[in-house]
Order: structure tokens, then sequence, then C-alpha cells
């Protein structure tokens, strides 16, 4: 079973059916037993971080997924409030990922938040076997995780920041793969068969 954390924050409905394409058992879960017996967790994400930690807190969420040993996915603001910190709220977030969330300056050109489809770069894991360097996946964030060591691809809105992180059992994607048509839809699967 994939136990997609219920904490009031994430794109449940676009995660559920794109899980439900590729035949996965999952279930909208906060229950911490559930989540620690899953094959995959997954923390989805829209929404701001500050709120999100807060969900995740009253919850007690980070305490267990500290715990967990299998494949964690954090998706957009998921992905963020695994990192050390965010501007966004000014919050302390669960640190998994050493990387601070950082807000985009809106200039002549560049606009926030940064919405649309953009290509990944420099991919370095399993989770993108099968994807090609400029294939293009969906984002939309006003805040970014600048590249660090925990970086596995990178985008750009115009400089390059983190795209997806990873720290041993633990991924995280700034874009929304389940909004990303075949790529993201190859992304997940390749997640699911970690």
């Amino acid at each position: 079973m994939i136990a997609v954390i219920d904490y009031d924050m994430g794109n449940i409905r676009s995660l559920g059916h794109a899980l439900q394409r590729l035949g996965a058992d999952w279930k909208l879960t906060s229950d911490h037993e559930e989540i620690m017996r899953a094959e995959r967790v997954i923390l989805p994400g829209v929404g701001n971080a500050g709120k999100a930690m807060e969900n995740l807190r009253n919850l007690h969420i980070p305490e267990i997924l500290w715990k967990i040993r299998r494949p964690v996915l954090g998706i957009c603001v998921g992905m963020q409030v695994m990192c050390r910190s965010s501007e966004e709220g000014d919050v302390e977030c669960m640190g998994i990922f050493d990387a601070k969330v950082k807000r985009f300056h809106e200039s002549e050109g560049v606009k926030v938040p940064n919405m649309g489809w953009s290509p990944l770069a420099n991919m370095e894991s399993k989770l993108f076997k099968g994807i090609k360097s400029g294939e293009y996946v969906y984002f939309v964030h006003s805040y970014y995780a600048p590249l660090c060591p925990d970086t596995i691809a990178t985008s750009r809105h115009p400089e390059l920041f983190s795209a997806a992180l990873k720290y041993e059992n633990f991924y995280g994607c700034q874009f929304h793969p389940e909004k990303s048509g075949e790529v993201g839809e190859r992304i997940l699967d390749n997640f699911l068969k970690l």
C-alpha cells in the first residue's frame, strides 16, 4: 500500500488519478501505523510552507517520517518542508534535505510564481530511469531549493535550482509529476519500483 499523507495541503485528486493509472493500491491517511507499514510514502503539497509545517507538526508527522526506511517522496511544498527551512513563513522545516528554501526574485522577464512546463537537466537518480535530459515537467512555485549536495535534477527560472532532491531513502520533486503527462507518470512509476 502507498500511504499518501493527509495533512490538508495536497492536490490529492490529480495524484490519486495518477496512482490509479499505474495500478497502485494507495490510501490517504495521517494514521502513524498505516504510514509506518506502507511500502511507499508520498507527502504531497500545495500551498504555504509555514501552514504545511504547522499541520504536519500538529499530526506529529515529522517524527514518523524520520523513522521510515522505505522510499518517501515529497512533491512541491511536500519537498520544501523536507528541507532545513523555508523563507515562506520563515519556518524551520524537517531538515531531511540540506537546503534552505528561498523565494524567487521577480524582475524584468522573470515572473513569480514560476508556472508552466520547464525542462529537467543533470538527472542523477533511478527516479529518472528512462527520462532524457530536456524532458519537460510541470512546475507551479514561488519558492525553490537552491543547488545543494542533495540535488539530483535541476531546472531554470532563470537561474539553476533543484528540481529534485534525494537523501538516503527520501526523494523530493519541486515539479508535479502527477500533472506532468507521460514523463511524470514514468517518474512516479520509477518511484513505486525503487
